[in-house]
C-alpha cells in the first residue's frame, strides 16, 4: 500500500494489529480484525448524518511483537511528513512502503489479551515496568538512568498518561451501537491496566509523542479476546466497526463543543469524569502505582 488519498472533509482513523507472539495462540485476533476493517465507516442511521465521511486506514501488516519495531514505527505514523523521522520500519513490503495519512483524526491500536472473553478499552498507558522479553527474547532495556538522560525517547514523560479522548463516553455510545448491532450485550469496558507488556508499550508510545508535542492524545488501545476462529473474529470485527463509530461520535462532538464554547481543548478534567457503569476503577486513583 502505497501513499493516502485524502479529503479535508474526511476523518481519518488509523487503525494497527499485532502480529502472533505466543505460540499457544498462532494467529493473533487482533491483526485478523484490524485486517477485515472497512474502508470507510458504514452509515448506520439518520444520526450519523452530522458526522463527516469516515475513513478507515489500516496499517498493512501485522506490527511484530518487537520493543524496538514498536519504538521506530509510532514516529513514522504520527509523523510521516517529518525529514528527521526514517521509513517505517515494515517487515514486508507493504510496511515498508506505507505512507501514512498526513492528518491523522484518531489512531486505534488493537492487541490480543490472553483466554480472557470481554473487549476492555485501555485508559492508561505507563512509561516503565516493561520486565517481559519480546517475541525475539528481547528485553526493552530502558533504565532509571534513562529518565535523567535529555536524549532518551521518553525524556520528561510522565509515569503515567491517558488517552485525551472521552472513554467513559465512548464505552456508553459503544454499548449502545453494539446492542443495537446484534441485539447481544457484549461485555466492553474500560481498564485500567494494559499489562506492562508490547500492548501497553505501543499505546505509551503513542501517548508520549502526542504528550511531547504537546498535542491532544487522540489514540485508543482495545485489548480483544485470545479467539481467532471466524465466529470470534467476525464478532470481533463488528463491535471494532461499532468501537469507530462511538470514538468518532466522541471526538466529533467534542469539537463542536470546543468550537461552542471557544475552547481549544475540548477534554474535561479526568477527575471530572463518571466512569461508565462496568468501568474498572481504583479508588482514589484513575490508575495503579
Amino acid at each position: 500500500m502505497g501513499s493516502v488519498e485524502e479529503s479535508p472533509e474526511e476523518f481519518t482513523v488509523l487503525v494497527t494489529g499485532f502480529a502472533p507472539f505466543k505460540s499457544e495462540y498462532p494467529v493473533n485476533p487482533s491483526w485478523e480484525i484490524a485486517s477485515r476493517l472497512p474502508e470507510y465507516l458504514p452509515r448506520k442511521d439518520s444520526s450519523s448524518s452530522t458526522l463527516p465521511r469516515v475513513r478507515i486506514v489500516v496499517y498493512p501488516e501485522p506490527v511484530r511483537v518487537n520493543y524496538q519495531t514498536v519504538r521506530k514505527l509510532i514516529p513514522t505514523l504520527w509523523g510521516p511528513n517529518d525529514p528527521k523521522i526514517n521509513p517505517p520500519p515494515g517487515d514486508t513490503d507493504a510496511g515498508r512502503s506505507f505512507v501514512p495519512p498526513a492528518k491523522i483524526d484518531l489512531l486505534l491500536h488493537i492487541g490480543m489479551a490472553g483466554p480472557r472473553l470481554h473487549y476492555a478499552l485501555e485508559r492508561v498507558g505507563r512509561r516503565d515496568g516493561y520486565n517481559l522479553r519480546d517475541v525475539d527474547d528481547q528485553l526493552l532495556g530502558d533504565t532509571a538512568a534513562d529518565r535523567a538522560d535529555p536524549n532518551w525517547v521518553w525524556y520528561g514523560v510522565p509515569a503515567a498518561l491517558e488517552s485525551d479522548l472521552d472513554l467513559d463516553d465512548v464505552l456508553q455510545r459503544w454499548r449502545a451501537h453494539s446492542t443495537d448491532r446484534d441485539g447481544v450485550n457484549h461485555d466492553l469496558r474500560i481498564s485500567v491496566d494494559a499489562g506492562r507488556y508490547l500492548c501497553d508499550f505501543i499505546y505509551t508510545s503513542s501517548l508520549a509523542h502526542l504528550w511531547k508535542q504537546g498535542a491532544r492524545r487522540r489514540v485508543a488501545f482495545l485489548h480483544v479476546p485470545a479467539a481467532a476462529t471466524p465466529e470470534r473474529v467476525a464478532v470481533g470485527q463488528g463491535l471494532v466497526v461499532e468501537l469507530v463509530r462511538s470514538l468518532v461520535e466522541t471526538e466529533w462532538a467534542a469539537r463542536q463543543q470546543a468550537g461552542t464554547d471557544n475552547k481549544t481543548d475540548a477534554k474535561e478534567s479526568a477527575a471530572a469524569h463518571v466512569p461508565a457503569d462496568g468501568a474498572d476503577t481504583v479508588t482514589g486513583k484513575w490508575y495503579r502505582d
